[in-house]
C-alpha cells in the first residue's frame, strides 16, 4: 500500500454523481475480479458521513499492482465522466483507515429463518429473539449494484474508520477488506 490513484468525477449536467460512481465502482468490482486481484485497496477521500461516497475513488496498492490494473480496458464508457491522476507514493503522514462493508440486519424474517436452521428453535421463539422492532437501518453512504449473479440490485454500505495501526492483508473483488488498512490522507 504504498502508492495510489485518484479517479474523480467530473460534473455531468445529465448524471447525478451517485449514479456515475455505482458505475465506476461496478465497472473496478469486475476489473478486480476478471484480474484476480486481492491487493488493491479502495477508499473514498471526500466521502460525508451519513450521505454520499462524495466524486473521488481512491484506489491503492504498490505501483506494479495499479499498473497492471490500468493497463486493462476496464474504463471504457466512463474516461468522459472521470478525471484520471497518475499513480503517486503514499504521503509520509498518512493514517491508516479500515475501509469495509457494513451489513445491517434488516429483514427480520429473513434474521428469524436464520436462527430457525442455526439453533433449531421454533418459529415462535424466533420472533421473540427477532422482533421486527430490532431490525436496524444504517445510515453509512452506499452504492447501488446490480449483483452478476441474480441480476438483483442491493446497497453496498461502506464504512470508513480510523484503525489503531496498518494492517497488511488482502482486499475482496469490491478492494475492501474488514482487516487490511490503507493509507489516509
Amino acid at each position: 500500500m504504498d502508492h495510489y490513484l485518484d479517479i474523480r468525477l467530473r460534473p455531468d449536467p445529465e448524471f447525478a454523481p451517485t449514479l456515475l460512481m455505482n458505475a465506476l465502482f461496478a465497472k473496478l468490482h469486475r476489473a478486480l475480479s476478471e484480474q484476480g486481484r486481492d491487493d488493491i485497496g479502495v477508499s473514498f477521500p471526500r466521502a460525508a458521513p451519513a450521505a454520499a461516497l462524495g466524486d473521488t475513488l481512491r484506489l491503492h496498492g504498490g505501483h506494479a499492482a495499479l499498473q497492471r490494473l490500468m493497463a486493462g480496458d476496464w474504463l471504457s464508457g466512463m474516461r468522459d465522466h472521470i478525471a484520471l491522476a497518475a499513480i503517486q507514493p503514499v504521503p509520509p503522514q498518512a493514517e491508516a483507515w479500515q475501509v469495509r462493508r457494513k451489513q445491517a440486519k434488516t429483514n427480520p424474517d429473513k434474521e428469524r429463518r436464520r436462527l430457525v436452521r442455526r439453533l433449531g428453535i421454533s418459529a415462535e421463539e424466533a420472533a421473540q429473539r427477532f422482533p421486527d422492532s430490532a431490525a436496524r437501518r444504517l445510515t453509512l453512504p452506499f452504492l447501488t449494484l446490480n449483483s452478476a449473479s441474480t441480476g438483483q440490485r442491493y446497497q453496498l454500505h461502506i464504512e470508513q474508520r480510523p484503525a489503531p495501526a496498518t494492517r497488511s492483508g488482502r482486499f475482496n473483488t469490491f478492494g475492501l477488506s474488514p482487516d487490511a488498512t490503507v493509507p489516509w490522507f
